[in-house]
């Protein structure tokens, strides 16, 4: 389906040079002189590669039109992930290369998101917030609890990640996969 660029979205998959893209970021910019244009950030959805490109807002570009399976995960080995679709219960075995380098994320009945563009799998999303257990936390540096202040963790999954002074080994707490923040301390 045909769109004009200034109507393109974070999240839309395009078809733009031979290549199907996935929008990360959009910025329209108005210069003083001349016409707007809209600068875009997507990912290649065959590589894996980041591609940055400006196109007039009046340009016309290809939407390509996403379907979105839910799948739990099952297994992994040889570079492969086996997953469980939750409608007709097949299993499906995939490249962990899908995946974009978030292997960490995985354990056993995980929902992850299959991205199916023509009848063929493009992509592997995680669920956008996750709950994982830290393994170590640095020490607590006496004199910090007057501003807010981070420290370095580890969890099981070995993620490295930025969390507040109050959380220690042990406490489970819940992370975006999409930028690896702390956003809170797990209630259970």
């Amino acid at each position: 389906m045909k769109m004009i660029a200034n109507l393109i979205k974070v999240g839309n998959v395009i078809k733009y040079k031979d290549k199907t893209l996935q929008v990360m970021n959009t910025n329209t910019i108005k210069p003083g002189k001349g016409g707007a244009f809209i600068q875009l950030e997507m990912r290649d959805l065959k590589s894996g590669a980041k591609v940055n490109e400006r196109l007039r807002t009046s340009e016309n570009v290809e939407k390509l039109n996403v379907n979105e399976v839910s799948v739990t995960f099952l297994f992994s080995e040889n570079n492969m992930i086996t997953v469980m679709n939750n409608e007709n219960y097949e299993q499906i075995t995939l490249n962990e290369e899908l995946l974009n380098g978030n292997k960490s994320f995985l354990e056993d009945g995980v929902q992850l998101f299959l991205d199916i563009i023509a009848e063929e799998i493009v992509g592997i999303r995680l669920p956008k917030i996750i709950k994982v257990e830290v393994r170590e936390a640095d020490a607590v540096v006496k004199g910090q609890t007057a501003s807010s202040s981070f420290k370095n963790a580890t969890t099981t999954r070995d993620i490295k990640i930025l969390v507040p002074a109050h959380i220690k080994e042990g406490d489970k707490i819940i992370i975006n996969t999409e930028s690896l923040e702390y956003l809170e301390k797990s209630r259970d």
